[in-house]
């Protein structure tokens, strides 16, 4: 297999960043992406569920690496640009999926783990982090992220402040309503087993090395049911063998099938996985969200969604727009509803609706075996 891993500059734009990304408040909204803005939940819909919680990585994180010494964050202009709120932390121009997702619930915007408190807390916490993963050790070059682990952990730091002001009852009874989205994958692979700095692919092969995540990734889901958590969503790690960070390391800026090789092991297992946990979990429904599919769908057929570029970043510096990603200040694509990919690595607020509202309210084919709006509407069996 050929080698792959981030191109050195792409560490080297984190030094940038830190020297120049002192604008977490900076404000600009040229467009507004999605119908409301951070904390509105007025979007006339009836709530589905009374919280979400979010476990994952950049592409759900909406600002818990603000305020943590790491070289992977999202806190300044052009990110945010079509945001409500400008820049908050979203490895995007406006929504992610889980905003969308919110939205499609009937709740306001969840907020971060790094924000909220009181009554913030009671539609749900994001705890995503940027450059986080399944493995503790995943994403070590970015310095400061929360893996997995520590997000479990802290959503329990939430639970016991909830259960202090309700009662133990009431909120068990509240939690096993609300809908649990797990997105995590993407930085074991980009961020740890494709790096060179990594030992990782001289111990594991594909196969082994997903098995390993997945067991692992059981083990941290099978915890937050032991907490109380009963409605899953579970979303598989999306095709980056086109995003622009790897087509820019090829000089013809072709794909890369061997790095979505490497992940269809993981994305099976994790498949699997949803269905031995429906099966051994009583009063559970956990289901998978094939961001894979739908992603590898979108870049087959872009106009029947809207999108004309798919080879490059709409923010980025380099071939492709994806040697380095998006820095401060940048001018990005005015276009930017024309774009599939925002920066070197993730999808544009454009995408990130579609995939929300595919996995809301989608087929088996998409959301397996039921859609998350499905999986709101279930009354399962308390223990």
């Amino acid at each position: 297999m050929a080698t792959f891993g981030y191109p050195i500059l792409f560490v080297f734009l984190f030094y940038v960043l830190l020297a120049l990304s002192t604008v977490s408040n900076f404000s600009i909204a040229q467009r507004v992406v999605g119908p409301v803005a951070p904390g509105d939940g007025g979007n006339g819909r009836r709530e589905l569920v009374p919280a979400m919680f979010v476990f994952g990585d950049s592409l759900i994180d909406n600002g818990n690496n603000n305020n943590i010494p790491s070289f992977a964050k999202a806190n300044y202009y052009p990110y945010g640009i079509d945001f409500a709120g400008g820049p908050t932390g979203r490895f995007s121009n406006g929504y992610t999926i889980v905003d969308e997702i919110a939205v499609l619930l009937g709740l306001p915007l969840i907020p971060p783990y790094s924000q909220a408190s009181g009554e913030d807390l009671l539609h749900g916490v994001n705890y995503a982090s940027a450059a986080a993963g399944i493995l503790d050790i995943t994403g070590r070059n970015f310095v400061g992220r929360i893996p997995f682990n520590q997000q479990i952990r802290n959503f329990e730091s939430t639970l016991d402040q909830i259960t202090g002001n309700f009662g133990a009852d009431h909120v068990a009874n509240a939690i096993a309503h609300c809908i649990f989205f797990v997105g995590m994958g993407s930085n074991d692979y980009l961020n740890n087993y494709l790096m060179p700095n990594y030992n990782t692919r001289n111990v594991y092969n594909a196969e082994q090395f997903a098995d390993l995540l997945v067991r692992q990734y059981s083990h941290q889901l099978t915890s937050l049911y032991n907490i109380g958590a009963r409605k899953f969503a579970i979303a598989g790690v999306g095709s980056m063998a086109c995003i622009p960070s790897i087509l820019a390391q090829n000089p013809s800026s072709h794909c890369s099938p061997e790095v979505d090789n490497l992940l269809i092991p993981f994305n099976n297992n994790v498949k699997l996985m949803v269905d031995n946990l429906n099966g051994n979990l009583r009063g559970a429904k956990f289901t998978y969200i094939d961001n894979f599919r739908m992603i590898k769908d979108i870049l087959s057929h872009p106009t029947s969604y809207g999108f004309s570029v798919i080879d490059r970043g709409c923010c980025g510096i380099g071939r492709n727009s994806g040697q380095i990603t998006c820095l401060p200040f940048q001018t990005p694509c005015s276009d930017r509803d024309q774009y599939v990919f925002w920066d070197a690595f993730h999808p544009t607020a454009a995408v990130n609706i579609i995939l929300a509202r595919k996995a809301f309210s989608g087929n088996t084919v998409v959301a397996y075996p039921i859609n998350i709006q499905q999986l709101a509407s279930l009354d399962l069996e308390q223990n």
